[in-house]
C-alpha cells in the first residue's frame, strides 16, 4: 500500500509532491515550512517557524494516523546554522523521552525563503 497524505490543517503542496506518504508500515512527511496553513504566511523568527514547521509536521502524521511519538528519524533544513540553538530549544519541546534519530544542515535556501523546514519518518 502507498497512498498520500492530505489535509488542510498544514499547508498544501507548493509543487508535484503530497505533503507525505503512508505505507503498511511508515508515514514520510515532506519538508515543513514554518508557514501557518490558513495565511500562508511566516511567523518572524526562527522559534516560531521552527514551532508552526513542527505542528504542520504533527497534522500531516495525525491526518495518516501516526503521532510525533511515533517519529523515528527527522532532518531539520536550516538557513543559518547560527539558528541550531534556538531552533532546538523548541524541537525538544516537541521530542522527550526516547527522542527520534536526526539530521540537521544548512542549506543555500529554502522554498519561499523559509528560516526551517522539518521532514520526518514514522511508525504508522
Amino acid at each position: 500500500m502507498r497512498k498520500p497524505i492530505i489535509t488542510d490543517k498544514a499547508p498544501g503542496a507548493i509543487g508535484p509532491y503530497s505533503q507525505g506518504m503512508e505505507t503498511e508500515q511508515f508515514v514520510y512527511t515532506s519538508g515543513q515550512l514554518g508557514m501557518d496553513p490558513e495565511t500562508k504566511e511566516f511567523a518572524p523568527t526562527i522559534e516560531e517557524q521552527t514551532k508552526r514547521a513542527l505542528e504542520n509536521v504533527k497534522a500531516v502524521l495525525e491526518a495518516a494516523g501516526s503521532s510525533m511519538d511515533k517519529v523515528v528519524k527527522t532532518t531539520v533544513f536550516l538557513k543559518d546554522m547560527n539558528d541550531f540553538v534556538a531552533m532546538n530549544g523548541v524541537y525538544s519541546q516537541f521530542f522527550t523521552g526516547d527522542c527520534p534519530a536526526r539530521s540537521a544542515f544548512q542549506v543555500a535556501k529554502l522554498p519561499m525563503d523559509g528560516m526551517v523546514e522539518i521532514e520526518v519518518v514514522a511508525l504508522k
